[in-house]
């Protein structure tokens, strides 16, 4: 899955109130989550995690997904305030006329693809 959009690239407000609440919920002092970090080879000060906590600065998408792992979070997105429901960029009505329209006729897909010059990987890896 790609992450680009509204919201990823770390600019989610949430990011600092959820490792917070999910460190507390977990009974770890700040203290604790550095010496966890630590035994992962990721030299963090308790500094920097008062700063991912409150606001001042965020971590890398690698330290947030290992922060997950400590914290025991297996549904990042939902704990971060996604859910499927979410647009990830705006689709017009004519687009979505468009989309609806290329979707009914599977015939004229290739079609179509040729004349954008649109490469379509499907999920098995292969193009079309």
């Amino acid at each position: 899955m790609i992450l680009q959009g509204r919201g990823y690239g770390m600019k989610n407000e949430y990011i600092s109130k959820v490792l917070k609440e999910y460190r507390k919920k977990n009974h770890y002092t700040v203290k604790d989550v550095s010496f966890l970090l630590g035994e992962r080879s990721l030299d963090v000060a308790p500094k920097t995690i008062y700063g991912w906590e409150s606001g001042q600065a965020k971590p890398s998408a690698d330290m947030l997904l290992t922060l997950c792992e400590i914290y025991n979070i297996t549904d990042v997105l939902s704990a971060f305030g996604y859910n499927e429901d979410d647009t990830f960029f705006h689709v017009t009505a004519s687009e979505r006329a468009l989309i609806e329209s290329y979707r009914k006729h599977p015939d004229l897909q290739k079609a179509v693809n040729k004349l954008l010059d649109l490469t379509v990987v499907r999920k098995t890896g292969q193009q079309q």
